[in-house]
């Protein structure tokens, strides 16, 4: 079966002209075993040369569903940030509706929406988002990590699994309030359901579904299996509820589902309520899914490119000498005195993006973007890739650059076309959790390693593996010991 994208131009002028009937017949290609045909693969293929001949603004239409696609900073900017609100909901497709049927925060909208986000956001400050309570957790497991990689005594291995164990239990303890035995498991099926729920996402059956759901419900394949691991990770997610729920009277709110379960009993009596189990357990899969796989590809992405670019490793881990003694912890709030190491963090954030585009919005509301009318419903995606990229904003984009974030004198230089967190209403709600992970596993593994190619390797594949999320293909790292590990 072929992929078929029609697409139309939309002048910035603010008159709307269609390309005649201008089709794109793709045949898919296999993936790699066990991702199936991907689909956003071709998307991933075809988008930026569409982006190049008809501009900024423009739609892609995926079977009968059209795609207005909003390209380059000054497009996605008046979008994201200019028309927030408008912008807001997000598009409910049959997939999703049957996954998820509007729970959580991620791809619900309207009043669960608000309200499950507004808790979201003040949960977090009071767990302790930006303080030393989560910030220590966070360095007991970058600890943990490097204890782990010492025992590969700098031979090559694949880091991917301790770190991707890392980051979810800091989510762990965010959730839990306690964090789980690599071995356990139970965490070890939830990362597995996880990992395999976002292979499925803009997977060949994922876009048939999405197109026949129909049909898709009758036929077996992976989107039954793939609904069927929903199932399972919500019931142990219960059951660690469960455990709450018994032991709730006895101390203070300690974790997410403890005070998730506070504001049940507070709006028990209230018929608007959109606090019960049912969005709890949605609530902790976003946190899993979006939380661990994200931090997780930025780390990995980020020590590959630290063997790629030893010039670049050696000139943090300088930086970081110079200005900390060895015994000394480097917190988050240090990055303002580590400039060149907080650009590195940066650039690796923009130039390996760990999404295809960004998430896809739907407008509130009729509104008019870059020139051109957009009706309400429309199903929007904001390519936050394009504007990473931008060459009217990057002096070299396509290059790994860390001075895209330093100006002339050395000092730590923000910039406004940094979206990576995405922007608006729905910017990443765990943003500040994020950062703090990634800044302080990255300057702890670097000062304990320096990270090198394996013996004989002098060039990896850094084309990326195209899904929802974009990370390295499989690859071994040597972490070299510079020093004792504490």
């Amino acid at each position: 079966m072929s992929a078929l994208f029609f697409y139309s131009f939309s002048f910035q002028n603010g008159c709307s002209q269609t390309i005649s009937s201008r089709v794109i017949d793709e045949k898919p290609q296999q993936a790699h075993q066990g991702n199936g045909i991907t689909c956003f693969s071709q998307i991933y293929l075809r988008i930026y040369k569409v982006a190049k001949c008809y501009g900024d603004i423009y739609t892609l239409w995926i079977g009968h569903i059209p795609m207005v696609v909003l390209s380059g900073y000054q497009a996605v900017k008046e979008g994201l940030i200019d028309h927030s609100d408008d912008l807001a909901d997000r598009p409910v497709t049959p997939f999703i509706e049957a996954a998820l049927k509007g729970r959580g925060i991620a791809f619900s909208n309207g009043h669960t929406w608000k309200q499950q986000r507004r808790f979201g956001q003040v949960t977090m400050r009071k767990l302790g988002l930006g303080k030393k309570g989560m910030e220590c957790q966070i360095e007991e497991e970058a600890h943990q990590l490097v204890k782990t990689f010492t025992q590969a005594k700098g031979q090559p291995f694949d880091p991917s699994g301790p770190i991707t164990k890392a980051v979810s239990n800091v989510i762990c303890a965010l959730v839990f309030g306690h964090q789980f035995s690599t071995e356990d498991e139970n965490l070890q099926k939830m990362l597995e359901t996880l990992h395999f729920g976002l292979q499925f996402g803009g997977s060949f059956f994922h876009a048939l579904y999405e197109l026949f759901p129909w049909l898709m419900k009758r036929l077996p394949g992976p989107h039954k299996k793939a609904l069927s691991a929903m199932g399972m990770v919500i019931s142990l997610i219960k059951k660690e509820v469960k455990k709450h729920k018994e032991q709730q009277s006895l101390h203070e709110p300690q974790d997410f589902i403890d005070f998730y379960l506070l504001q049940m009993e507070k709006t028990n009596d209230n018929l608007y309520t959109t606090y019960d189990d049912e969005n709890l357990a949605e609530c902790i899969i976003e946190f899993f899914g979006a939380g661990t796989e994200t931090t997780a590809v930025t780390l990995r992405w980020a020590l590959l490119l630290m063997a790629v670019h030893p010039d670049i490793q050696g000139k943090i881990q300088k930086e970081m000498e110079d200005v900390f003694d060895a015994s000394c912890s480097i917190r988050y709030q240090d990055r303002k005195k580590l400039p060149y190491t907080n650009a590195v963090i940066h650039e690796i954030q923009r130039a390996r993006y760990a999404f295809l585009l960004g998430v896809p919005r739907q407008n509130v509301k009729d509104v008019t973007i870059h020139g051109s009318f957009i009706p309400k419903g429309t199903f929007i995606m904001p390519d936050l890739h394009s504007v990473l990229l931008d060459p009217k904003l990057w002096e070299t984009p396509k290059e790994f650059n860390p001075h895209h974030f330093l100006d002339k004198d050395g000092n730590f230089l923000a910039r406004e076309a940094f979206l990576a967190f995405g922007e608006g209403a729905r910017v990443c709600l765990g943003e500040q959790l994020a950062r703090i992970e990634v800044f302080i596993f990255f300057t702890c593994l670097l000062r304990s390693f320096s990270f090198q190619l394996p013996p004989g390797v002098k060039k990896l594949n850094m084309k990326p593996v195209v899904g929802l999320t974009m990370h390295p293909r499989p690859h071994k790292l040597c972490a070299v010991p510079r020093c004792k590990a504490s």
